[in-house]
């Protein structure tokens, strides 16, 4: 696999910058194009359901107010696109061309989750901004409906733009469906990694490795990986932080349990959005 087109949604917040950073630090790195989509939500559809009895005049205000929301948010949008094209350097392109790394910036109206997911299932990667940390909402809506929705693998940047995501690449392998996918879609990264470390948690040391298959895989692909079992840790999500903190990137599949199961019991997918910072490559 090789990563030609990735796509950002912004959203017109702050988190933007460093969306696009690390979009860009990617382009850079892989000579991929980067469309950075904003959707234009239509006021109407973000109005809650109405009751009757309210006037018309009422209606009205809510519209108007909504609409100059939604303009400050498309201008902010294609302000932090701006600034970070200008800082990484990158030539403004379209449609495909053979002059390395480039960008566009896209503004479409309507559903946001809808055609961020119709754009997303036809790209190599898609790269989100961290949800923002809210007991209610652990996990944003819109990352939820790529993951599940897109069949593409997602990219979740830190917070802070943290453009090179290839020196020590960790991959978290429970064996399952989801991880593998993920493995899969992380090639390209792993191929240019200075160290790549496979962690397995809750496993045991054993003939059977559970990463030694693992590592088998990408040495097929010229892949060189260290490996690292971690036994009786109450909590996986927390084993991997310990062990994979200082990566430059995380390879993992994403809810690999139910996801009711993970919002009400908690689980790593959440943990790793939620807790840490760190670059995370994922896969449903």
């Amino acid at each position: 696999m090789t990563v030609r087109s990735v796509l950002v949604p912004v959203h017109g917040a702050d988190s933007d910058s460093a969306t696009l950073g690390t979009a860009f630090g990617l382009a850079r790195d892989l000579g991929c194009h980067v469309n950075a989509l904003h959707v234009r939500v239509d006021p109407t559809d973000a109005i809650p359901m109405l009751g009757e009895g309210m006037s018309g005049t009422l209606v009205q205000d809510l519209v108007d107010v909504t609409t100059r929301e939604t303009s400050v948010r498309a201008r902010r949008a294609k302000d932090f696109f701006d600034a970070a094209v200008e800082s990484a350097g990158l030539n403004l392109a379209e449609t495909p061309s053979a002059a390395g790394a480039s960008a566009w910036y896209t503004e479409i109206a309507g559903r946001e989750d809808d055609l961020i997911v119709n754009a997303g299932r036809l790209v190599d990667l898609i790269v989100v901004g961290r949800p923002a940390r809210a007991p209610e909402a652990p996990v944003g809506p819109t990352l939820n409906v790529i993951l599940f929705e897109t069949g593409r693998p997602v990219l979740v940047s830190p917070r802070d733009a943290r453009p090179r995501v290839a020196g020590h690449v960790a991959i978290a392998w429970n064996a399952s469906a989801e991880a593998a996918r993920a493995v899969g879609a992380a090639l390209p990264f792993l191929a240019r990694a200075e160290r790549v470390t496979i962690v397995s948690v809750g496993g045991e040391r054993a003939a059977d490795d559970p990463c030694a298959g693992v590592a088998r895989y990408l040495a097929w692909h010229g892949i060189d990986a260290d490996d690292q079992v971690v036994l009786g840790h109450r909590s996986v999500g927390e084993a991997l932080y310990e062990v994979c903190g200082d990566a430059d990137l995380v390879v993992m599949g994403a809810y690999t349990h139910s996801r009711l199961r993970e919002l009400i019991l908690g689980g790593t997918t959440r943990f790793m959005i939620e807790e840490t910072d760190l670059p995370l490559l994922m896969a449903h």
